[in-house]
This record gives C-alpha cells, sequence and structure tokens, in this order.
C-alpha cells in the first residue's frame, strides 16, 4: 500500500523527475516504490505537498470535524504526526494499539512520544489500527482506485456505504447477527426483524444489502458478519443525513417512553470551556468505539445517541 501510495502521488512523472523535484540528487523515489527504503510519516506527507496534494485540506476532509489542535501544527511537521497519532489513539492502550498494527509497544510507545517516527508502512498500519480508516486516509490524498490492493476493498467499502445509507437497519442487522443467541441457533427468516421491531421484509432487504457488500457471509446454516468497512464519514452529507434517521429512532423510543438514558443540561460557559467540552465529548465517543471493539459477549444491540451544539453566536472576535 505504502509502495502504491508513492506511486499515485508521482503520477506520471519519473521516478527521478519527481526525486528531483523533492530535493533528492538520488532516485530516491525508486527506493520507496521499490520497497527497499521508506520516507518518514512527516516527509510523507511533505511529499503529498510537493505532488500538489494540500495535505491540512486532505486531513481535513479525513477528519471531517478537526480538532482544536489542528491548526496550530504544521501537517508536515513530526510534531503534527505525533499529535494526530495520539489523537486517533483515543484511550486504547498501548498493547492493543501494538497487537493490532503488529509492531511492539516499545516502537508504538516512542511514536506515540514523538521520540521517533513510524515510516510510511508503519503509518499506515497505526492508522487502520486505530481508527480502521487507513482507506479513507489513503482517499483523502488520492483515488484508491490507482492503488491496484486497494481498488477490490474500496469498492465493497463503497458498496458498503451505499447500504448504509439507503437502508439504514442494515447496520442494526450486522449487530444483530453478532450476538450469541443468534449464533447459536440456525438461521430463520424473520428473527432478525423480531429483534430489531421491523418488518421482514427490510430485514430481507438488509441481507442482500450486505451480502452484495461483501459484509455478510452464508456458512451453510446462518450468517457470519464479514469485513466491516462501512464508516460513513468520507460522505458527509449523506452522514448527516443517516445521522439525522438514527436520532429520530432516539426521538421515536423516548416517545414510547421505552428503556434507554434520555437526558439534557443547558448552560454558559466561557469560549475556551466550550472547546475543553467538545474535545472531551470526542474523547468520549472515540472511548466509547474502543469499549465496543473490545466487548465480549455481544448480548446487546445498542444505540448511542450524543449532541453537543451551541444556541447562541460566538463572541465577536
Amino acid at each position: 500500500m505504502a509502495s502504491e501510495l508513492v506511486r499515485a502521488l508521482r503520477g506520471k512523472r519519473s521516478q527521478l523527475a519527481f526525486s528531483r523535484r523533492l530535493g533528492f540528487r538520488t532516485n530516491v523515489v525508486h527506493t520507496w516504490e521499490a520497497q527497499r527504503r521508506w520516507p518518514t510519516a512527516s516527509r510523507s506527507l511533505a511529499v503529498a505537498q510537493r505532488a500538489g496534494v494540500d495535505p491540512k485540506a486532505a486531513l481535513t476532509r479525513f477528519y471531517r470535524t478537526v480538532p482544536a489542535w489542528f491548526s496550530t501544527l504544521s501537517p508536515t511537521s513530526p510534531e503534527f504526526v505525533a499529535r494526530f497519532l495520539v489523537d486517533l489513539r483515543g484511550r486504547a492502550t498501548i498493547g492493543d494499539v501494538a497487537q493490532r498494527a503488529h509492531k511492539s509497544r516499545f516502537a508504538v510507545a516512542r511514536w506515540l512520544k514523538g521520540e521517533a517516527e513510524p515510516r510510511l508502512p508503519d503509518f499506515l498500519r497505526l492508522i487502520e489500527a486505530m481508527s480502521l480508516r487507513v482507506l479513507d486516509f489513503v482517499a483523502a490524498f488520492v483515488d484508491p482506485k490507482q492503488l491496484p490492493s486497494l481498488e477490490r476493498r474500496w469498492q465493497k467499502l463503497e458498496a458498503g456505504r451505499r447500504a448504509a445509507f439507503e437502508l439504514p437497519w442494515s447496520h442494526a442487522v450486522l449487530r444483530v447477527l453478532e450476538l450469541e443467541r443468534y449464533q447459536a441457533a440456525p438461521h430463520r427468516p424473520g428473527v432478525i426483524a423480531s429483534e430489531l421491531g421491523i418488518s421482514a421484509d427490510e430485514e430481507r432487504r438488509c441481507v442482500e444489502a450486505l451480502v452484495t457488500s461483501g459484509q455478510l457471509e452464508w456458512d451453510g446454516s446462518r450468517y457470519r458478519v464479514g469485513a466491516q468497512l462501512t464508516d460513513t464519514r468520507h460522505y458527509p452529507e449523506a452522514g448527516r443525513m443517516l445521522k439525522i434517521w438514527w436520532a429520530r429512532q432516539a426521538l421515536e423510543r423516548l416517545e414510547r417512553n421505552e428503556s434507554g438514558l434520555f437526558s439534557y443540561n443547558l448552560f454558559a460557559v466561557s469560549e475556551r470551556d466550550y472547546e475543553r467540552l467538545r474535545e472531551l465529548h470526542l474523547a468520549y465517543f472515540r472511548e466509547l468505539r474502543s469499549i465496543v471493539a473490545a466487548s465480549q459477549p455481544a448480548e446487546r444491540v445498542v444505540l448511542a445517541h450524543l449532541s453537543l451544539l451551541p444556541l447562541t453566536e460566538a463572541p465577536a472576535s
């Protein structure tokens, strides 16, 4: 993936010409594409910049909601890389990150502290280990169809997103199939619909879309959850509509007085503390996802609906 990313950034230039453009006297780009040497993460971002890609704009597309520290550091600096990795890590332990990235705890700890920089392949491994969004990271810089190793995965990711946007219940169907009680018996049509309170036709359409996108596999007696590649942040407007749809599901359950935690709080705070609350809100959601990823056994399907929004304008500067 790292080699193909460099190749995509190089475009129609020769390896030697691109090496010269990057300020090297030798054909270093050839060694990168041949997988003999690698640029550091910060140099890789600088390579993208020299190729005509704005790293800050690309990373904004990846983040969608950028953190407060984002504008304080140069995106091609080692300090930015360290802060970016710390942000992606959330509250996951170094051991968990190291295991997912297939790297040593010592190396991961040094990278997160900024004492050393990961080379491009390890940078990509860390992004996937901590966010499961390396495809979106690559797509923020180049067309992922230009990377042969990613093209098929990207097509499946896009199919999964279409299923999420067009059939929102499909995500909940996936979660039902992870439940122990579903996995303990052969599949019966209608059992998923019964769990979620949806129609049998809705169940059928969701299952068909999930099979098509490669997220479900039939093992002869029941469906098995396959690759999970359906993060919807790459398409913000469609993602916004999906958030509205799930917010309505929470509202309908509140109106029916069903079980759950439904609360609100209104307050006045300083602009500085609002930013602190916003960062805390984002950190909580990252921690929630980390807990969910490690949770066993699967016994309930749960919807977490979180909101934090200003009701008045920011003070004039």
